[in-house]
């Protein structure tokens, strides 16, 4: 339950400009997660979520640690909601766990990787933008190995 409850917090940063802590209780509260505000203090502490300035508003977003690696919680949903991948051309499709999706995606996006264009996803896919047929070879080698890690 705190897993998904760590997607949706992060596929909702990820939607909305979400200023407080009890705007973000009310959206998950709204999504069927029932939390209360100390539970929500907590996620984002866990999540090392921090506020920022962002079109003149602060919102809280997910950052990356010192190293430009993915933090441990982005790793731990990519491994958790992965389910399989396959490719076409330049297309790759990954499928999760049903409501995963998206969480695994800006897991994804946050990698920053230079190969990847962007990723769209939906309830339990994703569909990855990717430069080349090449490039997204190497880019399910990359993700084989974070899974495998």
């Amino acid at each position: 339950m705190k897993l998904e409850r760590h997607s949706k917090i992060i596929e909702l940063i990820g939607q909305y400009e979400i200023e407080t802590q009890e705007e973000l209780a009310e959206r998950l509260n709204q999504a069927g997660f029932r939390v209360t505000q100390a539970t929500v203090s907590r996620d984002i502490r866990e999540l090392k979520l921090t506020k920022m300035m962002v079109n003149g508003r602060q919102r809280y977003v997910a950052v990356q640690n010192e190293t430009g690696c993915m933090s441990e919680k982005y790793m731990g949903i990519l491994r958790e909601g992965f389910l399989s991948m396959d490719m076409a051309q330049n297309i790759l499709v990954i499928k999760t766990v049903s409501g995963m999706a998206m969480a695994v995606g800006a897991a994804l996006d946050s990698m920053h990787w230079g190969e990847m264009v962007g990723c769209i996803a939906g309830d339990d896919t994703i569909f990855c933008a990717i430069r080349s047929a090449d490039d997204t070879l190497l880019v399910m080698e990359k993700i084989k190995k974070l899974i495998r890690s």
